[in-house]
């Protein structure tokens, strides 16, 4: 019985379903046949109800799912988890299916700042149940008790990242009591993307041993408290190894020109983040700055040093599609040939 219990792997087939203004994550999993480890083009395509995901009405109901990032899923024995594109039954992409409209540019490296908070009986982790605890300030990359909450949930989630060989580069208390933070890197644009939608993946099915809720609304809590966003921090080959000060006024004039398109795409009641207060700027603005945390743009120093290097983009919420982000991105660097 071991021996046959060896020669099964549990696949957890993972997809993103069609609900607006943002997707959810979707998961169901198949045994498979095999011993030893599992490639990508071992994994045959599987249909799921799309009607039950509003991908799909009642009548015509069939969905396929396409796999298109394989990891070990270190919470199961011979686990996995892929990651898949939404296909119709006739193989076409899925018009809830974004990451199919990303063309794949290996040389365009992402990083993406993931601020999310824990929350607990509708608040977050860490307030107390009536009122509210000491103002923002030692919050931050705090330590102790008082200052900081769930620590615990963090670096089980953290543990999980890295043993599944995510690029996951650090993580934080942040500016919130109750809100953290984790990184994660891609090198190629699709394979960022994918890894933040398995490292979310991750979080949301570890919260449910704690009884926690994931909260990813860039607003959790109304008044002086910090919202929360998806920074994304991004690079071309030329940025990287030829940049130069005209180059990247260049980038900054394109990103000015489609503001508007790049809010569109940054995640929904983004305008209750971006006020220009809590080290954001206003959602009608755009601005560039070296080192500035209020601008939509920071230049970090060292890339202002000799103009060679990468830039954050601050403007798009916790809750935005990573695969709308960099799709956007990329149209307006295309304005300027890179």
């Amino acid at each position: 019985m071991d021996r046959d219990i060896k020669m099964k792997h549990k696949v957890e087939y993972v997809w993103l379903d069609g609900y607006k203004p943002e997707p959810n994550l979707r998961s169901k999993t198949k045994i498979v046949d095999g011993a030893g480890g599992l490639k990508l083009e071992d994994l045959p395509e599987w249909g799921f109800d799309g009607s039950s995901t509003q991908q799909a009405e009642g009548h015509f109901s069939d969905c396929l799912l396409k796999p298109v990032k394989l990891v070990i899923d270190p919470q199961r024995t011979n686990g996995w988890i892929v990651l898949c594109e939404v296909l119709n039954p006739d193989g076409t992409p899925h018009p809830s299916n974004m990451r199919a409209h990303l063309e794949d540019h290996p040389n365009n490296w992402y990083g993406f700042e993931q601020e999310y908070t824990f929350v607990e009986d509708g608040r977050p982790v860490g307030f107390p149940k009536d009122g509210y605890p000491a103002p923002q300030g030692q919050y931050y990359c705090g330590v102790g008790g008082g200052l900081v909450s769930a620590r615990n949930v963090v670096e089980e989630h953290l543990v999980v990242c890295l043993a599944a060989g995510l690029d996951i580069t650090g993580i934080n208390a942040e500016v919130m009591l109750g809100q953290w933070e984790f990184q994660v890197m891609g090198k190629g644009n699709k394979d960022a993307c994918d890894q933040l939608w398995i490292a979310r993946y991750f979080l949301h099915r570890i919260s449910e041993d704690y009884d926690f809720k994931v909260e990813f609304h860039p607003k959790p809590m109304v008044g002086d408290w910090n919202g929360s966003g998806l920074h994304t921090n991004f690079s071309t080959k030329e940025m990287r190894e030829a940049g130069g000060k005209e180059l990247f006024d260049n980038i900054f004039s394109a990103f000015e020109r489609n503001h508007i398109k790049h809010i569109a795409n940054y995640g929904s009641s983004n305008e209750m983040r971006l006020t220009g207060r809590h080290e954001t700027q206003s959602i009608d603005k755009f601005s560039w700055g070296v080192s500035d945390r209020g601008s939509s743009i920071r230049v970090p120093q060292a890339t202002a040093k000799e103009w060679i290097g990468y830039l954050e983009d601050r403007r798009p919420a916790s809750n935005a599609d990573p695969y709308r982000i960099v799709r956007v991105i990329e149209q307006s660097l295309k304005e300027v040939n890179l």
